[in-house]
This record gives structure tokens, C-alpha cells and sequence, in this order.
């Protein structure tokens, strides 16, 4: 008998969990309908505890639906404008709210889940339209652009950095800060770790990626294009930058090669690398304590920009 016997991973979370009876739905439904697969991944709220004293109100900002989050007590003046993940094509604010609940009680900000437009129908720029028109809709409404901080997850941390870095070439008004989790930013499917780290990650898989792909670029946008790939991107001015990935998912190569950007470019960046963690862990917030120790460690972040800039 040998001494060890070799066992793939199994979940230890409630996101492993979920992310697990998933990929079982999808095997056995090899050629499920996008439809099908909207309603699948609005069963991201579930991995979420529901925040206390946080209220939520459905609004329309810049044209751009979405759902205000606001903790009781906290600042309106400070917004986190949250771009969900779900490869530009799945997610909602539906999906998002909770999370966003956790982050913005704890770092004493209000926050807009925006429900930008979805691809294929609507492929590349769609989406860096609708971030664009909701940040232009707060700076008219009295906004300071320095109290906005931009947070996406996965898909939507590429919607993040590229608006900012549209906003930049163009002269416009910048967040004060930007906050990616669980970056997704290949779209060229390149990344080391989609392979090295297939059995730990219960959710990415390389040809579910390139079907996204397939959709963001459907209107014929370049896979190497900065806005489209930023880690084509040159990042000097890029604002103050919190990057956070689990060295176990399969897109953790696309953080660390977005870290090794930042510095080169001299931006203001903070790499919080994580272990044994799924994909957009910090959902799993109030269920999970690694999640609620990520939410911290971005409040506490977020607390010290603001002291920042008001010292500035």
C-alpha cells in the first residue's frame, strides 16, 4: 500500500462550494444559453452575509442603472463606484450589492454598484462608456473626482484601470483611487497561472475565459490594445492602486504581472497576495473570515487615502 495517496482539491469555502457545483451544472450542459448563464451567476449573492444597517436604493446615475449603497452614518461624500466581475458579459449589481455593502460600512463610504451594459450585445467600449458617463454624472453633481474610488472584480477590474486610463489620455478628471480584486486583464489568454493553478481554482478554465473574450471583442477591438488589455497599458500618472489576488486562482499571473506595471510606471501601488483563496474571494464577506480580513485590509487602505489627500 503507498504511503500517501494523491487527492485533487476539494472545497474548503462556501465560494469553492458553489463555484464546484457550477462547473458540474456546465459539464453537463456543455452548450448552456448565455441567458442561462446570467441566472447562474446571479447566484454569486448567496456566498454573501447580508451587511447590517447598510440601505440600498435602485438609481439611475449618468444614464447608467445601478444600486446605491449606503451604510448608515457613513460619508456620502466619499463613493466607491463598483464595477462587478463575470467577464463583461454575466454579474449585476444584484450580484454585487452585499459585497459592496461590507466594503463601503467599512471603510465609512457610500457606493454605486453600476449595471454597465453587457457584452456581446453591447461588446468593447460599452462598458468604459458607462463607467465614464456615471464618474461624469457624480463630478457635475458635486463630486470630488478625488473622493471617487474605482473597484472592480475580475472583468471589472479591467474596466477600472481602463477608463482611468482612457480619462488620463484624454485630460479629464481621475478617481482618487482604484481598487482591483482578483484582476482579469489577458485577452490574450496568455497568463502562466490559468494552467498551474487549474486544479485549485473550482471556476476559471481557459476556454471559458475565451468565450468571454469572444464576446468583449466581438466589435472587432484589438486583443493587444491597451484599453483592452491593460497590460499592454503605460500606467505613469496612474492613480494610488490597491491590487488584491489569492496565489491559488488561475488569473493570479494577470495581478502580479499588473503589479510589476505599477512599479515600473512609479505609481502609488499596494500588492495583497493571498493563499489557498477562490477567485473574488472577498464575496464570500460576513460568511467567510479570510473574506472579511480582505475587506478590512482595503477599508483601512481606502481610510488612509482619504487622510492622504486631505494632508495633500
Amino acid at each position: 500500500m503507498p504511503d500517501s495517496v494523491h487527492t485533487d482539491p476539494v472545497p474548503v469555502d462556501p465560494l469553492g462550494a458553489m463555484y464546484a457545483e457550477w462547473t458540474v451544472e456546465f459539464t453537463a450542459a456543455p452548450d448552456m444559453s448565455l441567458p442561462v448563464l446570467r441566472w447562474v451567476f446571479e447566484d454569486w449573492q448567496r456566498a454573501t452575509a447580508e451587511p447590517e444597517d447598510v440601505t440600498y436604493a435602485s438609481r439611475v446615475i449618468g444614464g447608467v442603472p445601478g444600486i446605491l449603497v449606503a451604510p448608515v452614518d457613513a460619508d456620502p461624500e466619499r463613493l466607491l463606484l463598483v464595477l462587478h466581475g463575470g467577464g463583461f458579459a454575466l454579474g449585476s449589481s444584484a450580484s454585487h450589492r452585499k459585497m459592496a455593502g461590507h466594503l463601503a460600512k467599512a471603510a465609512g463610504t457610500h457606493a454605486f454598484v453600476a449595471d454597465f451594459r453587457l457584452a456581446p450585445e453591447h461588446p468593447y467600449p460599452a462598458q468604459l462608456d458607462d463607467t465614464d458617463a456615471v464618474l461624469d454624472a457624480l463630478i457635475d453633481a458635486g463630486h470630488s473626482a478625488d473622493a471617487i474610488t474605482l473597484v472592480g472584480d475580475s472583468a471589472g477590474a479591467s474596466i477600472a484601470i481602463a477608463t482611468t486610463l482612457r480619462r488620463h489620455a484624454r485630460g479629464a478628471a481621475l478617481p482618487g483611487q482604484v481598487v482591483v480584486v482578483s484582476p482579469w486583464l489577458d485577452m490574450e489568454n496568455s497568463g502562466e497561472t490559468i494552467e498551474t493553478n487549474d486544479a485549485t481554482d473550482f471556476l476559471i478554465a481557459r476556454e471559458g475565459l475565451q468565450g468571454n473574450i469572444d464576446r468583449y471583442l466581438s466589435g472587432g477591438a484589438d486583443p493587444t490594445d491597451p484599453l483592452v488589455n491593460p497590460l499592454y497599458a503605460d500606467l505613469r500618472g496612474f492613480p494610488r492602486l490597491y491590487i488584491t489576488a489569492s496565489e491559488t486562482e488561475s488569473l493570479y499571473h494577470d495581478a502580479v504581472r499588473l503589479f510589476a506595471l505599477a512599479q515600473q510606471a512609479d505609481v502609488d501601488v499596494t500588492f495583497d497576495s493571498v493563499h489557498g483563496e477562490q477567485h473574488v474571494w472577498p464575496l464570500q464577506a460576513g460568511n467567510h473570515p479570510p473574506a472579511d480580513a480582505a475587506i478590512a485590509r482595503i477599508a483601512d487602505w481606502l481610510r488612509a487615502g482619504s487622510t492622504l489627500r486631505i494632508d495633500s
